[in-house]
C-alpha cells in the first residue's frame, strides 16, 4: 500500500511503529508546519527549535511502539510530545540543577505522553478548524489567565515554579490555573453555541 496523502494519522503511526520511512517522512510532511511552531513558542531561537525538531522525528521513529493505538490521538500525542521535548529541553538549558539526567526511562516517563482513553480524538484537519475558536476562547480571559495557561503550557513551568516566578503563594496559582482552564472551557463551549 502506497504511502500519502490518503492515509490516516492511525494508518501512518502504525506503519512508523514498523519502521516504514516512507510513512515518517509522509507524518513529517504532514505534522512538521505545526510541530515547529509549537516548539518555536517555546524555544524561541531558532538553532534549539530546529534541534528539537529533529529530536522529536528520531524519538517518534524510535519509539511510536509506546503510541497507544487504543487512543487513536495522534494529533494530541504527537502535539503533546513537541511540547514536552521542547520544554524539557529549555529547562536543561537554562539550568541543569536538579533536573534528572536524560535517559530512556527519564523519556519515556517525562517526554512521551501518556493520553487519557477519555480525551476525543482529534485530527490535524479538525484541529485547524478549530483554531478560531481557541484562540477566540483564550482572548476572551482576563490577562492574568491568559499569562498563567502560557508559563504552564509554553514555559513549561510547573504551579510552583509559576508561584515562584510571580511571587504569589502556590494555592493562588494553583486556583487562578484551575479557573482559567475552567473558563478557557466554558468560553470554548460558548463559542461552539
Amino acid at each position: 500500500m502506497a504511502v500519502g496523502t490518503s492515509s490516516t494519522d492511525l494508518e501512518l503511526m502504525e506503519r512508523v511503529a514498523s519502521y516504514d520511512s516512507k510513512a515518517l517522512e509522509a507524518l513529517y510532511n504532514r505534522y512538521s508546519p505545526l510541530l515547529y511552531t509549537v516548539i518555536k513558542k517555546i524555544a524561541a531561537e531558532e538553532s534549539i527549535a530546529e534541534n528539537v525538531m529533529s529530536d522529536v522525528f528520531v524519538i517518534i521513529w524510535r519509539k511510536a511502539n509506546l503510541f497507544d493505538f487504543h487512543t487513536a490521538n495522534v494529533y494530541t500525542w504527537l502535539v503533546s510530545l513537541a511540547r514536552n521535548k521542547a520544554t524539557d529541553t529549555i529547562r536543561r538549558l537554562k539550568s541543569a540543577a536538579g533536573i534528572k539526567e536524560y535517559t530512556d526511562a527519564y523519556e519515556d516517563e517525562f517526554i512521551i505522553p501518556h493520553l487519557s482513553m477519555a480525551i476525543d480524538p482529534l485530527d490535524l484537519k479538525t484541529a485547524l478548524s478549530l483554531k478560531e475558536s481557541v484562540e477566540s476562547a483564550l482572548n476572551s480571559l482576563t490577562e492574568a489567565q491568559q499569562y498563567v495557561i502560557y508559563l504552564a503550557y509554553y514555559e513549561g513551568l510547573t504551579q510552583k515554579e509559576i508561584a515562584s516566578k510571580l511571587n504569589i503563594p502556590y494555592p493562588t496559582v494553583k486556583s487562578k490555573v484551575k479557573i482559567a482552564l475552567s473558563n478557557l472551557k466554558e468560553n470554548l463551549i460558548k463559542g461552539n453555541e
